[in-house]
């Protein structure tokens, strides 16, 4: 099927089941998504004055989608198929900012250019491409939310292993989903301590499928080898029992295991880590190896 392009113009700045569709598309279509860098493009070299950064257009998501025949209640499937980067990523850092912005005095930009699978982040340290799409998500079901801030809708979860060859299931809202999608990242680790990744425009290719009467708790995430359960609250604290009960009830779902044995094996083998910790809502992830639930998940 030949894939349908939506350019980085199409952007919206808050999730909402108010915005018009940029695009509609059929259940089952490949979209190539281009997308603006986290700044909007603004920071074209590393002397631009931030002063000067205009805050309301931080975050755009390129969108939204409307997929036919997609209802409340349902849920949407999106396959990450292909993420191709820029040649060069933006990051900052400076006081007010991340984890440890409070320790900081002044603002820092770095160009950082993107060569042979590699971020070059000094002229003598660079760090290996993990591609990653951080801002993805549907309409919510209330009032709308900020690009900036990751909800039960998806949005800001800012997630590393939301990459190619996933498979992400977000919760639709309003009709059509209304997805959308940017803030992709040409590396980043858990944590984004420094209030970003290695911030780069992007081409997303992605398919869209829809899941009737599906049970499935989401943000759900899965790849060749783990499902992971991700879950955003105010606390890293809220996010980890969240993202926990998740999975306990994927598991008595999909496995046939009682309450108590799917904690005891997430005590086991459940990984429990932090997505991120610099945004309005915190987001974390539990994974738990493929291997231990009966599959497919969903069709």
């Amino acid at each position: 099927m030949m894939a349908i392009r939506l350019n980085k113009q199409q952007v919206i700045y808050n999730f909402s089941k108010e915005h018009p569709p940029a695009l509609i598309v059929e259940n089952g279509a490949t979209i190539q998504v281009e997308t603006a860098d986290c700044f909007t493009d603004q920071i074209d070299s590393a002397n631009y004055a931030f002063s000067g950064l205009n805050w309301d257009q931080i975050n755009p998501a390129t969108g939204p989608i409307f997929v036919k025949g997609a209802e409340p209640g349902d849920v949407l499937k999106v396959k990450i198929k292909k993420i191709e980067l820029d040649s060069m990523a933006t990051m900052i850092t400076g006081p007010d900012m991340g984890v440890l912005g409070s320790e900081l005095t002044q603002t820092t930009i770095k160009k950082c250019p993107i060569k042979n699978d590699f971020v070059q982040l000094t002229s003598t340290l660079k760090v290996k491409v993990n591609k990653m799409i951080g801002v993805i998500g549907t309409a919510p079901k209330d009032e709308a939310i900020s690009c900036g801030t990751p909800d039960a809708h998806g949005g800001n979860m800012d997630c590393k292993e939301i990459t190619e060859g996933a498979d992400l299931y977000l919760p639709v809202h309003t009709k059509g989903a209304l997805l959308a999608l940017g803030d992709v990242h040409a590396a980043m680790g858990d944590g984004e301590v420094a209030v970003c990744g290695a911030e780069v425009a992007s081409l997303v290719t992605i398919e869209v499928h829809i899941l009737k009467n599906s049970s499935l708790p989401t943000p759900l995430l899965v790849n060749s080898e783990k499902i992971m359960t991700i879950s955003s609250f105010p606390t890293l604290d809220e996010a980890s029992v969240d993202a926990t009960k998740k999975m306990v009830s994927l598991l008595q779902e999909k496995s046939q295991l009682s309450s108590a044995d799917a904690i005891l094996l997430l005590s086991l083998a459940g990984d429990l880590r932090i997505c991120q910790i610099v945004d309005p809502n915190k987001t974390v992830r539990m994974e738990l190896d493929k291997h231990y639930f009966k599959l497919p998940l969903a069709d």
